[in-house]
């Protein structure tokens, strides 16, 4: 196997004879003329995307529209009741049942159920979760629990559930006769199969991920109309929540939320991907070498500088505005590391709500009350800043913070290993050393690892072959000795794969 075989992009190809043994029913005439509308739309999106990072590398980094002044400013949405308290959203898999029905029955405001980040990007594992996410929906989703011998169902709640379709960097194969935009085929298939009058507020919920652009709000716009039309609902039957994970978006909030205005309720700061984006688009600088990830601090400027401008954005057009995720996971079987998870995680919200966020994103049950607790109202709409920069920089160098180490190396080349190895196995969402590690964390450490290895400093690896070597050499030896050879050949594989994403720059999420 080649290097560019192991560190090439995986398409998601349904099977053979997958669309009229797995898909609904008449769903491939309804899709069609969907895919036929919009699949070259995003083919020439996903271009510019390229073409915007190249650009960045060139030296020409994104910066702020000059047409804002030309978009009017003084609009507002009209917030559905419904939906106007979300001081947390639990998120996870739309694949994994058990925990669909635990945050479901967790008291959280909002539940995101997931088909991107945190499930693998396999045909067995997307219908599989678009069948849980149905199934929830209609409150019809159940879980055995083998210690209390017993099935558990969704309870009876106000609970808002937000579906995250893939996002325009990932594809469909084998339903058309090309690849087709996995957010299509996604947000096509959930509105196929849903009965409108048996959803809660009679409202699909819709969390769109990876936006890198105003003109992809567009995108987005024409397809919920087109979806709308195609089932007779009425605009107001699909809402949105789109997340702001990708640094050039960060200068196009006001262009994407006035393009996306018909149908968006909100943003979402996704911390971890946009943290790699920045990366990502500052690679060539050396001045934007980051410290060890779990030392920068909660309040560095790159971040708290957007916190600050989101809400601002948001609460001017009568949005909501949602924090991010906090990765140290509490234990119920470490008491030391519980204590230190859940006092980080209230710090981390702490310092939301006072950016006048009026939400966050959490993945444990036991973190719901303790996120809940930091926002003191419903939601701060009626709150603005004082004095704000409407033009901030958002690309203030990460200078004198955290720390810069070997062992942050090894944690790095560690990470990615098990996390690839995880991905190897059907998760792809592990809890590492108490941090829950997604494709957006994986993703950090793979650039953390390229930035060192393109700007060398005192703890750049020597070789970072050697590095990949001993680390999977440790892994293996602690296994345990009857571990299955597959299991072994998974690290290695995953080892494998890791290093050759990092060598060839393969950093686009996936």
């Amino acid at each position: 196997m080649t290097a560019q075989t192991l560190a090439a992009p995986s398409m998601n190809t349904a099977p053979e004879s997958a669309v009229e043994r797995d898909l609904p029913e008449g769903f491939a005439q309804f899709y069609r003329s969907l895919h036929e509308a919009f699949a070259a739309r995003a083919r020439d999106l996903v271009a510019r995307r390229r073409e915007v990072l190249q650009r960045a590398h060139e030296g020409m980094l994104p910066t702020y529209l000059h047409a804002t002044k030309a978009r009017p400013t003084d609009w507002r949405i009209a917030l559905p009741a419904w939906c106007a308290d979300q001081r947390n959203q639990m998120t996870g898999p739309a694949d994994d049942a058990e925990l669909v029905v635990k945050m479901l029955n967790s008291g959280a405001p909002g539940v995101m159920l997931d088909l991107e980040d945190s499930m693998v990007n396999e045909w067995n594992h997307t219908l599989l979760g678009h069948e849980n996410i149905i199934k929830a929906l209609r409150g019809e989703l159940t879980y055995f629990d083998a210690k209390r011998e017993r099935t558990v169902r969704i309870e009876p709640s106000s609970t808002v559930i937000w579906n995250r379709v893939r996002g325009l960097h990932l594809s469909q194969a084998g339903i058309c006769e090309e690849p087709t935009p996995a957010p299509l085929f996604d947000l096509a298939l959930l509105a196929y199969r849903v009965d409108l009058a048996r959803l809660p507020h009679c409202t699909l919920c819709i969390y769109m991920p990876k936006s890198e652009s105003a003109e992809e709000a567009l995108w987005l716009r024409d397809v919920f109309d087109a979806i709308a039309a195609s089932k007779g609902w009425p605009r107001d039957a699909i809402k949105c929540m789109a997340l702001v994970e990708a640094h050039p978006l960060a200068y196009q909030l006001e262009e994407f939320t006035y393009n996306l205005r018909t149908y968006l309720v909100g943003l979402n700061l996704g911390r971890w991907d946009y943290m790699a984006s920045l990366i990502h688009y500052t690679l060539a600088d050396p001045d934007w070498v980051l410290p060890d990830r779990n030392t920068i601090p909660i309040d560095v400027p790159f971040f708290q500088r957007l916190r600050t401008l989101l809400p601002e954005i948001c609460h001017k057009h009568g949005m909501l505005a949602i924090g991010g995720m906090t990765a140290l996971y509490p234990s119920r079987e470490d008491p030391k590391l519980n204590a230190r998870a859940l006092e980080v995680l209230a710090r981390d919200k702490k310092n939301e709500a006072d950016c006048l966020m009026d939400g966050a994103w959490t993945g444990h049950p036991d973190q719901n009350a303790i996120a809940v607790a930091q926002f003191p109202y419903p939601n701060q709409l009626h709150k603005r800043p004082p004095d704000i920069d409407p033009l901030p920089d958002l690309r203030p160098a990460p200078k004198a913070i955290g720390e810069t180490t070997l062992e942050g190396n090894r944690a790095a080349v560690r990470t990615v290993i098990r996390y690839r190895h995880g991905v190897l196995s059907g998760r792809a969402a592990s809890l590492l050393d108490g941090y829950m590690e997604d494709l957006a964390t994986d993703r950090i450490y793979r650039l953390m690892i390229a930035q060192r290895l393109r700007h060398p400093g005192p703890y750049t690896p020597g070789s970072l072959n050697a590095m990949f070597d001993e680390e999977l050499e440790r892994m293996l030896r602690e296994l345990p000795f009857d571990a299955p050879a597959e299991e072994r050949e998974r690290f290695a594989a995953a080892r494998a794969i890791s290093e050759e994403m990092i060598i060839t720059g393969v950093f686009d999420p996936q």
